[in-house]
């Protein structure tokens, strides 16, 4: 496998994955003339920050979204849906385009790029007062994580050392599981000043990144082409996606059999098929849709979606409940809500180690950890009631619900993106980040679906209709882990 780095010259020379070019190249990891030797870890920290600030702002949100519909005035849960909604559709929609551009333009420019539009929407979010307003911030805020992600974890790929890869690639996507710990407990804590500061907090993260990554930050591409991708075909997804999310979410106030639902679920198929029809079609498409011929590629994507599409019905859900239920603070909804990912965190660690030490197969892991997860759902069916008990029934739920997640989910995206060519780095692995935006997507408008008017008013035995269905998710999600196993040893 190799790579393309400009040379002193600046023709293209190839060099092997995790090898650095000659000293002076200005692709090498962390060689320059005059610069001193950066260990690939050092790079490896700065570039998992971009994971850790593109996944913040979702688990980040979840807490305040009762405090966000004070603030810009919108009590409705199908609105406010929308703040979670508009950025994880935009985020999906534009993660391969920008993988595409990073590839071709240069991938250190694309991710400072990112950051610095992330931190301008992220100004403007925090200083909004409508929440259509913040709605658009939040889609601009997508757009410069959809841009600064696939640069990120493109040059972890070309930076890492050879034997080292999936190492890496598991370390940069578990820091994207650790905002999810940090997440709810920040935004509790946040939230007690202000919720503007949800947003806010991002500017002092984005200017640290910045700095470190222009003094120790290489860059690399691939491709000389300098064609654009399909960005067309990119609206036409948030149009269908978000067609199928406004149907989803309206329609308890709408009426399942409405025109308006009719419509909006056409639209969403005539988008998706004219989003599919465009990649098959045009010279560089959003998707490249031969890479789904590769049976762990697709398996490892339909696991995505229908993981994310679980965890985030399960994660909303609980907030709604402490909160509306049980009249949780924002900073004890927080502290109620983090055991989840912090065992998510803990048992990703605990998977790589079963690969690494013990050779067990990644569709085992996998298929096991969903199994345990959808467990873990079924227990909150169960084991939660209208008196809080939190100790005897979210915390056992959360408990084993995160450590079936954190066994499965990255073992899930390392098998998908560990055999990606090297022109495809960014490409491919935004191919699967996308596929967890989209699943985030589908689970909150099925959960807000299911809570209907009533939001997260709605009685207990509507909340367990919803984590019947994110058990059914990941109960489904095993078929996908059964054909990930990769094909060679993970080293």
């Amino acid at each position: 496998m190799t790579v393309h780095t400009e040379s002193t010259s600046g023709s293209p020379a190839k060099v092997p994955i995790g090898a650095h070019p000659p000293d002076g190249g200005p692709g090498s990891a962390g060689h320059s003339p005059g610069r001193r030797h950066v260990h690939p870890a050092v790079i490896l920290a700065v570039l998992s920050s971009a994971s850790f600030l593109a996944q913040l702002d979702v688990w980040i949100t979840n807490v305040g979204l009762p405090a966000i519909g004070s603030g810009v005035g919108a009590r409705s849960l199908s609105d406010l849906s929308w703040v979670l909604n508009g950025y994880a559709i935009v985020y999906a929609a534009l993660l391969v385009p920008a993988g595409r551009l990073a590839d071709r333009f240069g991938r250190k420019a694309g991710f400072l790029l990112g950051l610095a539009i992330f931190a301008v929407a992220s100004v403007g979010a925090g200083l909004s007062s409508d929440i259509w307003v913040l709605v658009g911030f939040r889609a601009l805020q997508a757009l410069g994580a959809a841009v600064l992600t696939p640069s990120a974890l493109g040059l972890v790929l070309t930076t890492a050392p050879a034997d080292k890869v999936s190492q890496y690639v598991k370390i940069w996507f578990t820091s994207g599981a650790l905002s999810a710990t940090a997440g709810p407990v920040l935004g509790g804590l946040l939230v007690e000043a202000s919720w503007r500061w949800l947003f806010l907090v991002n500017v002092p993260v984005v200017v640290i990144a910045a700095v470190l990554a222009v003094r120790l930050v290489p860059n690399t591409r691939h491709e000389q082409d300098v064609r654009f991708p399909d960005l067309l075909g990119g609206l036409i997804l948030i149009l269908g996606v978000g067609a199928f999310a406004l149907g989803l979410v309206e329609a308890p106030s709408w009426g399942w059999s409405s025109a308006r639902f009719i419509v909006a679920m056409a639209l969403a198929a005539l988008g998706v098929i004219g989003f599919l029809t465009r990649s098959a079609r045009h010279p560089v498409p959003v998707i490249d849709l031969t890479l789904f011929r590769d049976r762990i590629f697709s398996a490892a994507n339909l696991g995505a979606v229908l993981a994310f599409a679980s965890f985030s019905i399960m994660l909303l859900s609980a907030i709604l409940w402490m909160q509306g239920h049980w009249h949780y603070s924002a900073i004890r909804t927080g502290l109620g809500s983090a055991p989840g990912p912090v065992m998510f965190a803990l048992f990703a660690a605990v998977a790589d180690m079963l690969q690494q030490r013990f050779r067990v197969r990644a569709s085992v892991i996998a298929a096991v950890g969903f199994i345990i997860a959808a467990v873990g759902s079924v227990m909150f069916a169960v084991l939660v009631h209208s008196d809080p008990n939190y100790v005897s029934g979210i915390l056992p739920c959360w408990l084993i619900l995160g450590t079936g997640f954190g066994l499965a989910v990255p073992t899930t995206i390392s098998a998908a993106t560990l055999d990606l060519k090297p022109a495809q780095a960014a490409t491919g692995s935004a191919i699967v980040s996308m596929a967890l935006q989209l699943g985030a997507v589908i689970g909150i408008s099925i959960l807000v679906a299911i809570l209907g008017v009533a939001s997260s008013g709605a009685g207990l035995h509507v909340f367990r209709v919803g984590w019947v269905v994110a058990a059914g998710l990941a109960a489904a999600s095993v078929l996908a882990a059964l054909a990930i196993s990769p094909r060679r040893v993970q080293r």
